[in-house]
C-alpha cells in the first residue's frame, strides 16, 4: 500500500499537464502582505472601537446611585478617565505640521503672493520721459490710492523664511579672496613716512596778506623767488644763498611771480600792482624788459612756451609773446572780477582761469598757437566764494582740480574735455592752493581760514593721507621743487616752511638718464 502511495505521488509531479507549483514570487508575496495587514489593521481599529463602547456602558452601569438619584457629575468625569486607563487604548501619533517643518527658503509662498501684482509689474512699461517733480509726485500719490498701498516698494514674489543670520563675530574670508584680486591703489595704506613738522623755516618779512596774490615760486633751476613787499629775494635751495634781485619804488608793489618753463632759460615774470609786468634775466640779474598792457594789478602769471598769460585785477587776461617787440598776442575777457588763479594744463591744450566772481572758465588753445581761443570752452560756476586754487594733473592732463574761498571750501575735479563736475570734496577751510604729486597718486592742498593746515590726499578717493600744521596764520600759497618731493608753504605769519613730504624711498626710484638742456630761443629774441 505504501508503495502504491508512492508511485501515485511521483507519477503526479512528473504530469506535464499542470501549472508547475513552485514558491510565490515576490510581487505577490507584498501584495498578500500589504492586504493582511490592512485587515489586521481594519480589525484591530473596530475591535478596539468595540472594547471602549462596551467600557463606557459598563462603567455607566456600576456606579451605584445614593438615594435612588443620580449626580450629573458622577456620570460626566467617569467616561473620560476611563478610556485613558485603559492599557488598550492606543493615543493617536502626532504627525509633524507641514508649515512648521522648515523646507527651502528659496521656494516662493504661494498663499502670501500677490499674483495680480506681479503680472501688472511684470507687464508694466517705463516711461520714455520722465515728468517734473509736481508730475511724479502727483503720479505717485494716485496710484497708492489706486492700489491701496506703494506697489513700488511691493516685490513679486513673497518668501516665507528669511536667510539665517551668521553666528555673532563671523568673518567670510573667502568672500574677500575671491571677489576681489588686487587691492586698487586708492585703498591701499601709505606705507612711506611723512614728517609732520616742517624741514626748514625761513623768515619772510613785510610779506603781503592778501589772498588774491601769488608771490613765491620755485624755478626749475632749484632757485625759489619771493615777493617781499616791494622786492624780490632769489633763495637757491642747493646752497642757501639769497640774493636780493629788484626793489620797486614806494608807490608799487610785487603781486605776482612766475617762471619760465623748463629749457627755456632762467627769465622771471615779475607782475606788479600798477600792472606793468617785467622780465628778468636771474643768471644776469638784469632786467630783460617792460611789458604794459593792464589797468590794474597783476596777480596771477603762467607760463606756456614763450608765451606768457597774465590775468589783472580788471578781470582780462592777456597774452603774451615774450620774443617780440609788440608783445601783446590777444586780451581775452572771461571774467567780471580779480583774476587770481591762472594755469596752463601739461599738454597745452587748455588754460584754466579762476577769478573773484566765483567763476573757473577753461580756455581751448588754439591750432598750432601757445594761446587761447577769445571764448572759453567752458565757464563753470559751482564754487561759491573766489576761485584761486587751480591744479591740472600731471598724469591726467585734462583733469582740472579747483578750490574756493571761504564761503565755498571745496575742492572740486572737472573734466575739461566734457566740462562734468567728477567730484567735490567739502574740506572745512578756506582753499589757497592745489598741488598735485609727480611720484604719487596724490595731491597736496594749502587751507586759511580757519585751520591754516597742509593736507595730503589719496586720489581719487580723496582719503586724508596727512594733516601737516604749523602756520600760526592762514596759508597764502604754496610752491612744489623741481624734483617733486618737497613743497614750501608761504603763510600770512611771515614764515616760509619747507615739508619733505613727497620723499621717494631710494630702492624704489628709478635711474634717469642725464638729459643734455636745450639751448633756449629767448636768449637770442628777447627784446
Amino acid at each position: 500500500m505504501a508503495g502504491y502511495s508512492f508511485m501515485n505521488d511521483l507519477s503526479n509531479v512528473v504530469r506535464m499537464d499542470e501549472p508547475i507549483r513552485g514558491p510565490m514570487p515576490r510581487w505577490q508575496k507584498k501584495n498578500v502582505d500589504a492586504s493582511n495587514s490592512s485587515i489586521n489593521m481594519s480589525f484591530n481599529a473596530s475591535r478596539s472601537k468595540m472594547n471602549t463602547s462596551l467600557n463606557c456602558s459598563t462603567n455607566q452601569s456600576k456606579t451605584p446611585n445614593k438615594g435612588g438619584s443620580s449626580r450629573s457629575k458622577t456620570p460626566s468625569k467617569t467616561p473620560s478617565k476611563t478610556p485613558t486607563k485603559s492599557p488598550r487604548s492606543n493615543p493617536p501619533s502626532k504627525s509633524p505640521t507641514p508649515g512648521k517643518s522648515g523646507g527651502d527658503r528659496f521656494i516662493p509662498n504661494r498663499s502670501a503672493t500677490d499674483f495680480d501684482l506681479g503680472y501688472l509689474k511684470l507687464k508694466q512699461v517705463p516711461p520714455e520721459e520722465v515728468g517734473s517733480p509736481t508730475q511724479t509726485e502727483k503720479e505717485r500719490a494716485m496710484s497708492e490710492t489706486l492700489h491701496g498701498r506703494d506697489i513700488s516698494s511691493q516685490r513679486i514674489l513673497s518668501y516665507q523664511n528669511k536667510a539665517p543670520l551668521p553666528p555673532e563675530g563671523y568673518q567670510n574670508h573667502l568672500k574677500v579672496v575671491y571677489t576681489q584680486t588686487k587691492t586698487p591703489a586708492s585703498v591701499k595704506a601709505t606705507n612711506r613716512y611723512i614728517p609732520s613738522a616742517p624741514d626748514r623755516i625761513l623768515d619772510a618779512p613785510d610779506i603781503c596778506d592778501d589772498y588774491y596774490l601769488n608771490l613765491i615760486d620755485w624755478g626749475s633751476n632749484n632757485i625759489l623767488a619771493v615777493a617781499l613787499g616791494t622786492s624780490v629775494y632769489l633763495w637757491n635751495a642747493a646752497t642757501g644763498s639769497i640774493e636780493q634781485l629788484l626793489d620797486l619804488e614806494s608807490n608799487d608793489y610785487v603781486s605776482s611771480l612766475s617762471w619760465i618753463q623748463s629749457g627755456e632759460g632762467e627769465h622771471l615774470a615779475v607782475g606788479t600792482s600798477l600792472g606793468p609786468i617785467q622780465l628778468w634775466d636771474t643768471v644776469a640779474m638784469k632786467r630783460e624788459r617792460v611789458m604794459a598792457g593792464h589797468g590794474g594789478r597783476v596777480g596771477s602769471l603762467a607760463w606756456n612756451s614763450y608765451i606768457l598769460s597774465s590775468g589783472s585785477r580788471t578781470g582780462q587776461i592777456m597774452h603774451s609773446d615774450v620774443r617780440m617787440r609788440d608783445h601783446k598776442v590777444l586780451i581775452v575777457s572771461g571774467h567780471t572780477q580779480e583774476v587770481c588763479g591762472l594755469k596752463w594744463s601739461p599738454d597745452g591744450r587748455y588754460m584754466a582761469s579762476g577769478g573773484n566772481d566765483n567763476l573757473v572758465n577753461i580756455w581751448p588753445a588754439e591750432y598750432n598757437t601757445m594761446r587761447t581761443q577769445a571764448q572759453p570752452l567752458y565757464s563753470l560756476s559751482a564754487h561759491q566764494a573766489a576761485v584761486k586754487a587751480v591744479a591740472w594733473c600731471p598724469w591726467q592732463p585734462h583733469i582740472l582740480a579747483t578750490g574756493g574761498g571761504t564761503a565755498d571750501r571745496c575742492i572740486r575735479f572737472w573734466n575739461a574735455n566734457s566740462g562734468v563736475l567728477l567730484n567735490t570734496i567739502d574740506t572745512k577751510s578756506q582753499v589757497v592752493s592745489i598741488l598735485w604729486s609727480a611720484h604719487y597718486k596724490e595731491l597736496i592742498s594749502g587751507h586759511g581760514y580757519a585751520n591754516n593746515q597742509l593736507i595730503i590726499w589719496k586720489y581719487p578717493s580723496m582719503a586724508k593721507v596727512s594733516e601737516l600744521t604749523g602756520h600760526s596764520s592762514r596759508v597764502l600759497h604754496m610752491s612744489m621743487s623741481p624734483d617733486g618731493t618737497t613743497v614750501i608753504s608761504a603763510g600770512a605769519d611771515e614764515t616760509l616752511r619747507l615739508w619733505k613730504c613727497f620723499d621717494v624711498d631710494p630702492s624704489k626710484k628709478k635711474s634717469t638718464k642725464e638729459v643734455k638742456p636745450v639751448p633756449s630761443l629767448l636768449k637770442t629774441r628777447i627784446r
